[in-house]
């Protein structure tokens, strides 16, 4: 019984996120159409809330093209594993419920995110295309980089909060935002996070003034949808973390989702804002920035950690 009930959990989680997903991209057209000074779309239907319905309609109903000289069977499954990594790390959000038994639940989540990068570079690699292998290299790199940085932060965590389960920060969080108290390290969290999610200004994985589309070039209908999803995905799990960490985790409380919300339009309104970083300087930012605040940060929570264990033996 408890497997059935944690299988229609898992399911039922998965179709709210893929809903949530859909008028994510709703939310994104308005928001830049705004900061644009022109409508978004507002056509279909009442006030265009079922333009997204549409938009999966068309792209999955268009023809399927495949290159000639493709790798076939890679090409086609590396979308689909994407968005399946994208949907399986959604599992270890912090429910009180215990659906599934997640006490390793940050390290999951690395895995999950680590797993991504395969799917970007496959999908680069199998289309036989040197704009598509070219887009993938940068974009493997991109993410491999801000990965270091991200995991040192996340284990920075660990020292803070003893614990490796998402589901501690709540506990700890009860009387204060870790917001409050560690303000730097939550901008540099988010700046990782869009850097993670292929964003403006990081979306060198999708670089049209010098590689046409990025590692997806060749992919249409289905196939970029599915890689569009993935993202969209991925960019509300990074704005759910960040809520998580820094802003409490109560998960059944109506706060929560309005605070993912604002996150999740920061991405948004970051993208309507900043031009595209130069690709020198980002890796710049990951290794000579990001890379000593995170070890200092690291060293920081470990020494406090240390001489709080001394000061109770």
């Amino acid at each position: 019984m408890e497997f059935i009930l944690s299988i229609v959990g898992g399911l039922i989680l998965v179709v709210c996120v893929l809903v949530s997903v859909a008028f994510l991209t709703l939310l994104e057209r308005s928001v830049l159409g705004y900061i644009q000074i022109r409508k978004g779309p507002n056509s279909v239907g009442f006030m265009g809330i079922p333009q997204p319905l549409c938009d999966a309609i068309k792209l999955f109903t268009k023809e399927q093209t495949y290159p000639l000289l493709s790798n076939y069977i890679s090409y086609y499954f590396s979308p689909i594993f994407s968005l399946f990594l994208s949907l399986v790390a959604w599992l270890c959000i912090p429910l009180f419920v215990k659906l599934f038994s997640f006490n390793l639940g940050l390290l999951f989540f690395l895995c999950c995110t680590s797993l991504g990068v395969y799917t970007v570079m496959i999908a680069g690699w199998s289309s036989n295309s040197n704009y598509a292998l070219l887009g993938g290299l940068r974009a493997v790199a991109q993410t491999i980089s801000y990965e270091v940085s991200m995991a040192l932060v996340l284990l920075s965590f660990v020292f803070l909060i003893g614990s490796y389960n998402i589901l501690d920060f709540f506990y700890y969080q009860k009387s204060i935002w870790f917001l409050v108290i560690l303000f730097p390290i939550s901008l540099v969290w988010f700046c990782i996070c869009l850097a993670e999610t292929n964003r403006t200004p990081f979306d060198f994985a999708e670089g049209e003034s010098e590689l046409v589309s990025g590692f997806n070039i060749e992919y249409s209908s289905g196939g970029f949808a599915l890689i569009f999803m993935a993202e969209y995905a991925s960019i509300l799990f990074m704005s759910m973390l960040f809520c998580v960490i820094f802003l409490g985790c109560d998960v059944f409380n109506v706060m929560f989702y309005v605070k993912l919300t604002f996150i999740s339009f920061v991405f948004i309104w970051a993208r309507g804002t900043l031009p595209r970083f130069r690709y020198d300087k980002l890796m710049y930012l990951a290794w000579k920035s990001f890379l000593p605040f995170s070890l200092n940060f690291l060293s920081i929570y470990y020494w406090v950690k240390v001489s709080v264990d001394l000061l109770y033996m």
